[in-house]
């Protein structure tokens, strides 16, 4: 495992005000533009931050959804959806124009992140924005999903990711969070259930079975009320092995 390198990201501006805690430990991070939070302020905050510790910059869109924090699928016509997701990813651009900083990538946030693993409609949809944006920009997407088949049929690059703070499913779905054990939050099973992904290529699942999965990036969500100790020793433990973030 020495000399290997993994990205660590997290998805930030999200209003918990943790940002300047995890900037120093992360590489990449996602960054809330309207969908579910955030506005230009925020954005501005982040990417300023971002700027200043060489980390790589995300647009976080999500559905149009500030009450539920993005985190319920919702039933909207395609061009609403399209137009949406294009505005917040602009409303970043924007500030990252200002800022003289440039957008490396793109990951769906909560409920429009999970569906579109899984249906295809909901990936087109990204993918066309992601066309008509027209920038040479990264897609983080989960190995194996209907996204990632899209993005590469429409000669998207993408970077498959996993999430450090979650357990997954047998079929590599996320466990809901209305269970108990959805979450991670010890630093040591943390680090075991990265580790295992890195060093194996496989993931355990809650039944207990171990599952493909290849990730070149891993999430730690920035509203983990853990998320500053989790990834400060993932960093130190990660680095005791020879895995190096960057």
């Amino acid at each position: 495992m020495k000399n290997l390198k993994i990205d660590i990201n997290v998805d930030l501006g999200e209003g918990i005000g943790n940002e300047s805690q995890l900037m120093p430990y992360i590489s990449s991070c996602n960054i809330a533009c309207g969908g579910h939070t955030g506005d230009a302020n925020t954005m501005r905050k982040v990417v300023k931050l971002a700027k200043k510790h060489n980390v790589k910059i995300g647009a976080h869109p999500s559905f149009p959804d500030k009450e539920n924090f993005g985190r319920i699928p919702m039933e909207i016509p395609s061009v609403v959806l399209f137009k949406s997701i294009k505005k917040q990813i602009r409303d970043l651009l924007s500030v990252l124009k200002e800022e003289h900083a440039r957008l490396h990538h793109i990951k769906p946030h909560g409920a429009l992140y999970n569906l579109a693993t899984v249906d295809e409609k909901t990936a087109k949809i990204i993918i066309e924005v992601i066309k008509c944006i027209a920038l040479p920009v990264k897609l983080y997407v989960p190995y194996n999903s209907v996204i990632a088949n899209v993005a590469i049929q429409n000669n998207i690059p993408i970077v498959y990711e996993a999430f450090a703070d979650r357990n997954y499913n047998d079929d590599l779905t996320l466990v809901s969070r209305d269970k108990s054990n959805a979450i991670i939050d010890n630093d040591v099973a943390l680090f075991n259930h990265i580790y295992r992904m890195v060093s194996t290529e496989k993931v355990k699942a809650i039944s207990g079975s171990e599952i493909a999965i290849k990730a070149n990036t891993f999430c730690i969500h920035g509203d983990n009320l853990e998320a500053v100790n989790l990834v400060k020793s993932l960093r130190i433990n990660l680095e005791t092995k020879g895995i190096h973030i960057s």
